[in-house]
């Protein structure tokens, strides 16, 4: 494998591939097929847990043989879309199951704010309405950092804590790293970096879901 292969396998993109496309169609599958479809779920989930990635390098591999060319904006985008239609038992593995209000709260703001990160692709294009989007996104990264804060007491241990305000930084990283692709696709008209960005941002999410799961259930 080349190295660029493997860095995309690695990026954050190839992380959401598995649960936002593949089980959203799996969950169709399982409609139609029943337990045929719970029985690809379950050989898939196993396949990608122990190679990550591997359903991303799945879809560029039917595309080259199927002589399309690799069209990461595409991909990007369609990760976006698909987002938005992730049912809260789909998007599970990111939810907090505690029943305290702080922990419910922090659901809420984290999946508030994929969703409004699923809308760019269809509203980029429309200034006036993508203008008001990156608003929302602003004040939902400012609620999901606040819910953050809000469950950081109940996480036991030095470590532990640690551990999510790591995670707290590397997601306001993300997020000025988006603001920064706004400002470039602005002034260049790129649309590709900001489905990145706007990717990343959702995986950074997630991955700090699963740190106040990992360290408070």
């Amino acid at each position: 494998m080349r190295m660029g292969e493997t860095a995309a396998i690695n990026s954050p993109v190839a992380s959401l591939v598995f649960p936002v496309i593949v089980k959203s169609v799996l969950s169709k599958v399982e409609r139609d097929h029943g337990s045929a479809g719970q029985s690809l779920r379950a050989v898939l989930s196993r396949a990608e847990s122990n190679n990550p990635g591997l359903m991303y390098q799945l879809i560029h591999q039917l595309a080259a043989r199927a002589g399309l060319p690799p069209q990461n904006a595409a991909l990007y985008a369609a990760v976006l879309r698909f987002q938005a239609n992730v049912t809260p038992t789909e998007d599970s593995e990111y939810r907090i199951t505690r029943t305290e209000e702080r922990f419910q709260e922090l659901n809420k703001k984290s999946a508030s704010l994929k969703r409004i990160l699923a809308r760019i692709p269809d509203e980029i294009t429309d200034r006036k309405t993508f203008l008001e989007t990156i608003k929302e996104i602003a004040s939902g990264i400012k609620k999901l950092l606040d819910a953050v804060s809000s469950v950081a007491e109940f996480i036991p241990g030095p470590q532990g804590k640690q551990a999510l305000e790591q995670r707290k930084r590397d997601f306001v990283k993300h997020s000025k790293r988006f603001s920064n692709t706004l400002k470039e696709y602005f002034k260049e008209g790129q649309a590709e970096a900001v489905f990145l960005s706007a990717a990343c941002l959702i995986h950074q999410t997630n991955l700090i879901m699963l740190t106040v799961k990992d360290k408070c259930e």
